[in-house]
Parts: structure tokens; C-alpha cells; sequence
């Protein structure tokens, strides 16, 4: 059997796709053979792999460990946070990889999954003649090629720069210019960090206030919880996902701490508008502007599977990792797996219901196998 013919496809090798590769592996199944993993990007490491080369691990993000990787001899946990974040990841999951003889394919650009006419998927990439037929899609490809983009009058007209948070390369680029940071997560508030002695001024609106927690074990997991119930609400139901840092608001690290006693987390609200040379503010007040630096959040990165009817904008009905409409297709790391409390949890159980798939074609697989 060549690859292009397993019956199981992993799309994406970032956390979500590896993890669920891991446990595929455990449950007895051979990659290049029973099971394929592809991902889009030059090398490992995920979506890490495309971050500015400034960001360090600990500037207010975390990095939670694979399933099984301390058999790596490595944890996050006590990783260097001298090199960049992107190397360290790089080499941390290239490692991961290598271990576990996982066999990624890249890059390989997924373009369009469609139902076959027997029933499986047809999925097709960027090289015409490499494509697969699964009978089962595991869709592990994250958020980082799908940003927000704003809602706001007027954006249209600015003359200065505007960017989306993967379009973040340095903040020299920035260097004597008036820059508003929009959104209220861990990219917008890295994006004030590094600009902060960078450029002229910096401003940072968001459209609801942020709440900066203290570094709480117990707040933490508390919020986690309740952020990953509320995902998989909105996963179940088929809604558009909600924002995490709505439900978990910001750890207040030791950085942050810094940022706000220096004045630089005045939040404000929201502005009306944008004009040619700046924003207009709900009460009129006119905020000149160099540049606006657009970080508020992503979708699922799920164009290639348009052609079965999965929108991640309009809402995708997910229970337990499962598309619930479309047989066969499961999400990793979508909603509420995003989390990671439950990421390992999640891949854990889209494996085993992967087996119970192909052995009986039940869909979506049962939560538990009835008794004999």
C-alpha cells in the first residue's frame, strides 16, 4: 500500500497532529503505512515555526509538553528561553518526531478535501500529482493561517501600515512610528512588550476590558475549565467559537507586571472609525496614527474542506473531536481540545474512535461499545 492510500490522513504536524499521531502509533498503527501525517510548513514545529524571530518562550505564552515526550529526554517546562521561540520548538518537536517515527510529510500544501464516490475522501495539494484517498481525515491544522480581520469602518482608507499578527516580523519595523495594537490576548500584549522601546507611541484598544489574573494554580485551572466548557458548547451546537482570553482573561507574569507599572497597559476602548491618517474614538477624539497592528484572534484554519460544507465562520458542529455531518472527518485541536487540559485527552479519544471508524463505520463512534 503506498502512502497516498492510507486510510488515515493527519493534516498538520503542530501540536494537535503530532499528539494524535503519537497515540495513533500506541494504539498499533505504522506511519507511511496505516497512518499519514503531512504538514505545510518547511520543517517542525507547527505554527512556531513562522513567529518573529524576537519572541522568546515565556513572553506570556505556554507551551504545554506532547503526550509522551519526556521519553525524549525534553519538557518545555525548563526549556532555554535565550533563542528565539521558533528554534525552540523547531527542535523540541523536530526531536518529538524523529522518536516516535511519526514520518511527516512536508511540506505538502493541502488545497481541497471532497467526498470520493466510494464513499471516502478525496484530497487533494498543491502538487497536482500527490494527492490521497483516506477513509479517514484528521484535520490538525490550527489557527495560525486564518487571522481575524477587523470589522471596522473606514479601514480601508488608512494610508499607514496595517498588519495581522502572522504578518509580525520585527519591531524595528516599527521604530518611530505612533502604533495602535488591537485585541486583547497574549499576541496583542507581546506586540506592546516589544514595542514599547521601540516605537514612538503605542496605543492598545480592545473592545471589552481585559482581566489580568494573578499567577494562581488553582484560578488557572479553574478558568481553563470553564473556557473549555464553554468551547465545547459552542463546538456542539455548530456556533462560531468565542474568544479564550474572554473566558480565562491574562495571566499578570512578571513581564506584564513591568509593562503595567511603566503605564503601558492603559487599555482603551474600542474606536468608531478609521480614517486616512489615524482613528476617530467614540467620543470624537481623533488618535493620529503611523500604523495599526490588527491582533484579535483566528478562526480554524479550514478552507481546504470548503468542498464538504465545513465553514469555520459560520460555526462547524463538533462533539468529541467528531464533525458530526461529515463521516469520517475529525478536528484536532478545534474548540475545546484547542485547550491544554484537554488537547492530550482529545487526541487520546479521536485515535481510539478512529479504530472503532474503520472497523464498523459508525459515525459518529459511540462513547462506549454495548455490552454483548
Amino acid at each position: 500500500m503506498t502512502d497516498a492510500a492510507a486510510p488515515i490522513l493527519v493534516i498538520g504536524a503542530g501540536q494537535a497532529g503530532l499528539s494524535v499521531g503519537y497515540h495513533l502509533v500506541r494504539r498499533g498503527l505504522r506511519p507511511g503505512t496505516d497512518v499519514v501525517i503531512v504538514d505545510r510548513g518547511p520543517g517542525p514545529g507547527g505554527a512556531w515555526q513562522h513567529r518573529w524571530e524576537s519572541l522568546r518562550l515565556g513572553d506570556a505564552h505556554r507551551i504545554a509538553d506532547l503526550p509522551g515526550m519526556e521519553a525524549t529526554g525534553l519538557t518545555f517546562a525548563s526549556a532555554p528561553t535565550e533563542p528565539p521561540a521558533s528554534e525552540v520548538v523547531r527542535d523540541y518537536y523536530g526531536t518529538y518526531e524523529s522518536h516516535y517515527g511519526l514520518r511527516v510529510r512536508r511540506p505538502v500544501e493541502v488545497t481541497a478535501v471532497r467526498r470520493s464516490a466510494d464513499g471516502a475522501f478525496d484530497v487533494q495539494t498543491a502538487d497536482a500529482g500527490a494527492g490521497f484517498s483516506p477513509r479517514v481525515v484528521i484535520a490538525a491544522v490550527g489557527t495560525w493561517g486564518s487571522p481575524r480581520l477587523p470589522d471596522v469602518p473606514g479601514r480601508e482608507d488608512f494610508r499607514g501600515r496595517q498588519i495581522v499578527t502572522p504578518e509580525f516580523t520585527s519591531p524595528a519595523d516599527f521604530a518611530g512610528l505612533s502604533v495602535a495594537v488591537v485585541g486583547g490576548g497574549a499576541s496583542a500584549l507581546g506586540f506592546i512588550r516589544e514595542l514599547a522601546d521601540t516605537a514612538r507611541s503605542v496605543h492598545w484598544h480592545t473592545r471589552r476590558p481585559v482581566r489580568f489574573n494573578a499567577r494562581d494554580t488553582d484560578l488557572r485551572e479553574e478558568l481553563g475549565r470553564e473556557s473549555v466548557r464553554l468551547q465545547d458548547a459552542a463546538a456542539r451546537a455548530g456556533r462560531e467559537l468565542p474568544s479564550i482570553v474572554s473566558t480565562t482573561g491574562m495571566p499578570l507574569t512578571p513581564r506584564l507586571r513591568r509593562l503595567r507599572d511603566r503605564g503601558l497597559l492603559d487599555r482603551r476602548p474600542m474606536f468608531a472609525r478609521v480614517v486616512s491618517d489615524g482613528v476617530v474614538l467614540a467620543d470624537g477624539t481623533f488618535e493620529p496614527l503611523d500604523a495599526i497592528i490588527w491582533a484579535i484572534g483566528f478562526h480554524a484554519d479550514l478552507g481546504p474542506l470548503a468542498p464538504l460544507g465545513v465553514d469555520a465562520r459560520r460555526g462547524v458542529t463538533v462533539a468529541d473531536g467528531h464533525a458530526v455531518d461529515v463521516p469520517g472527518l475529525f478536528l484536532a485541536g478545534y474548540g475545546p481540545q484547542a485547550s491544554t487540559i484537554s488537547a492530550n485527552r482529545g487526541a487520546r479519544r479521536i485515535a481510539r474512535d478512529v479504530e472503532r471508524y474503520l472497523d464498523d463505520a459508525e459515525w459518529p463512534p459511540p462513547r462506549r461499545r454495548a455490552r454483548a
